[in-house]
Protein backbone atom coordinates (compact mmCIF):
# COMPACT_ATOMS: atom_id res chain seq x y z
CA UNK A 1 0.00 0.00 0.00
CA UNK A 2 1.63 3.31 -1.11
CA UNK A 3 1.22 6.38 -0.04
CA UNK A 4 -1.28 7.56 -2.98
CA UNK A 5 -3.62 4.46 -1.29
CA UNK A 6 -3.14 6.21 2.43
CA UNK A 7 -4.40 9.42 1.68
CA UNK A 8 -7.91 8.14 -0.50
CA UNK A 9 -8.27 5.85 2.80
CA UNK A 10 -7.97 8.83 4.96
CA UNK A 11 -10.29 10.62 2.65
CA UNK A 12 -13.04 8.38 2.12
CA UNK A 13 -12.95 7.77 5.97
CA UNK A 14 -13.23 11.88 6.60
CA UNK A 15 -15.96 12.20 4.07
CA UNK A 16 -18.00 9.10 4.80
CA UNK A 17 -18.10 9.87 8.59
CA UNK A 18 -18.41 13.21 8.15
CA UNK A 19 -21.62 12.85 6.22
CA UNK A 20 -23.20 10.26 7.98
CA UNK A 21 -22.16 12.29 11.39
CA UNK A 22 -24.36 15.11 10.00
CA UNK A 23 -27.51 13.42 9.11
CA UNK A 24 -27.58 10.67 11.47
CA UNK A 25 -26.45 12.46 14.61
CA UNK A 26 -26.90 16.19 14.46
CA UNK A 27 -29.21 16.35 12.02
CA UNK A 28 -31.36 18.08 15.02
CA UNK A 29 -28.32 20.30 16.43
CA UNK A 30 -27.11 24.01 15.81
CA UNK A 31 -23.98 24.11 14.14
CA UNK A 32 -22.27 27.23 12.20
CA UNK A 33 -22.72 25.41 8.66
CA UNK A 34 -26.25 25.29 8.69
CA UNK A 35 -28.06 27.80 5.91
CA UNK A 36 -29.73 31.15 6.91
CA UNK A 37 -28.62 30.37 10.75
CA UNK A 38 -31.22 27.16 10.92
CA UNK A 39 -31.20 25.15 13.85
CA UNK A 40 -31.65 21.87 12.26
CA UNK A 41 -31.45 20.68 9.02
CA UNK A 42 -35.57 20.51 8.64
CA UNK A 43 -35.26 24.38 9.25
CA UNK A 44 -32.21 24.31 7.36
CA UNK A 45 -34.24 22.59 4.30
CA UNK A 46 -37.10 25.19 4.91
CA UNK A 47 -35.14 28.07 4.14
CA UNK A 48 -33.63 26.79 1.13
CA UNK A 49 -37.83 26.65 -0.15
CA UNK A 50 -37.36 22.28 0.26
CA UNK A 51 -40.19 19.77 2.11
CA UNK A 52 -39.51 17.47 4.45
CA UNK A 53 -39.84 15.12 2.09
CA UNK A 54 -36.82 16.52 0.13
CA UNK A 55 -35.00 16.31 3.00
CA UNK A 56 -35.50 12.42 3.61
CA UNK A 57 -34.41 12.30 0.08
CA UNK A 58 -31.28 13.88 0.18
CA UNK A 59 -30.25 12.78 3.60
CA UNK A 60 -31.05 8.84 2.76
CA UNK A 61 -29.21 9.57 -1.00
CA UNK A 62 -26.27 11.74 1.11
CA UNK A 63 -26.18 8.38 3.47
CA UNK A 64 -26.03 5.74 1.23
CA UNK A 65 -23.18 7.72 -0.88
CA UNK A 66 -21.51 8.00 2.22
CA UNK A 67 -21.50 3.96 3.39
CA UNK A 68 -21.05 3.35 -0.45
CA UNK A 69 -17.46 5.25 -0.30
CA UNK A 70 -16.45 3.60 3.35
CA UNK A 71 -17.07 0.30 1.77
CA UNK A 72 -14.87 1.01 -1.40
CA UNK A 73 -12.16 1.19 0.82
CA UNK A 74 -12.58 -2.73 0.70
CA UNK A 75 -14.57 -3.32 -2.10
CA UNK A 76 -13.55 -0.86 -4.55
CA UNK A 77 -16.28 -1.38 -6.93
CA UNK A 78 -18.80 0.80 -4.53
CA UNK A 79 -15.95 3.64 -5.15
CA UNK A 80 -17.59 5.62 -8.35
CA UNK A 81 -21.19 5.29 -7.16
CA UNK A 82 -20.52 6.43 -3.79
CA UNK A 83 -18.02 9.65 -4.86
CA UNK A 84 -19.95 10.63 -8.10
CA UNK A 85 -23.09 10.00 -5.83
CA UNK A 86 -20.95 12.74 -2.89
CA UNK A 87 -20.27 15.15 -5.48
CA UNK A 88 -23.46 15.45 -7.43
CA UNK A 89 -24.99 16.13 -4.23
CA UNK A 90 -22.82 18.84 -2.88
CA UNK A 91 -22.48 20.52 -5.80
CA UNK A 92 -26.47 20.15 -5.14
CA UNK A 93 -25.89 21.42 -1.66
CA UNK A 94 -23.74 24.58 -2.68
CA UNK A 95 -26.21 25.92 -5.28
CA UNK A 96 -28.54 25.71 -2.24
CA UNK A 97 -26.42 27.87 -0.54
CA UNK A 98 -26.30 30.89 -3.01
CA UNK A 99 -29.96 30.40 -3.48
CA UNK A 100 -30.22 32.16 -0.01
CA UNK A 101 -27.29 34.31 0.07
CA UNK A 102 -25.25 32.09 2.76
CA UNK A 103 -21.75 33.47 3.30
CA UNK A 104 -19.41 31.49 1.55
CA UNK A 105 -18.15 29.52 5.34
CA UNK A 106 -22.12 28.28 5.37
CA UNK A 107 -20.97 26.57 1.66
CA UNK A 108 -17.29 25.65 2.64
CA UNK A 109 -18.24 21.75 4.08
CA UNK A 110 -19.83 20.79 0.74
CA UNK A 111 -17.00 22.78 -1.40
CA UNK A 112 -14.48 20.48 0.39
CA UNK A 113 -16.52 17.23 0.53
CA UNK A 114 -17.10 18.00 -3.58
CA UNK A 115 -13.47 18.38 -4.55
CA UNK A 116 -12.15 15.53 -1.91
CA UNK A 117 -15.00 12.97 -3.96
CA UNK A 118 -13.55 14.26 -7.56
CA UNK A 119 -9.85 13.55 -6.22
CA UNK A 120 -10.86 10.34 -4.33
CA UNK A 121 -12.59 9.96 -8.50
CA UNK A 122 -9.14 10.81 -10.12
CA UNK A 123 -7.39 8.55 -7.27
CA UNK A 124 -8.89 5.32 -7.73
CA UNK A 125 -9.02 5.18 -11.20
Amino acid sequence: MGFIDIIEIIIKLGVGFSILNVWLLNRNKSTPWRGANASSMEEEFSAYGLSKNAMIAVGTLKSLCAILLLISIFFPVTEYIGAIGIAVLMTGAIFMHFKIRDSFKKSFPAALFLVLSVITLFIGQ
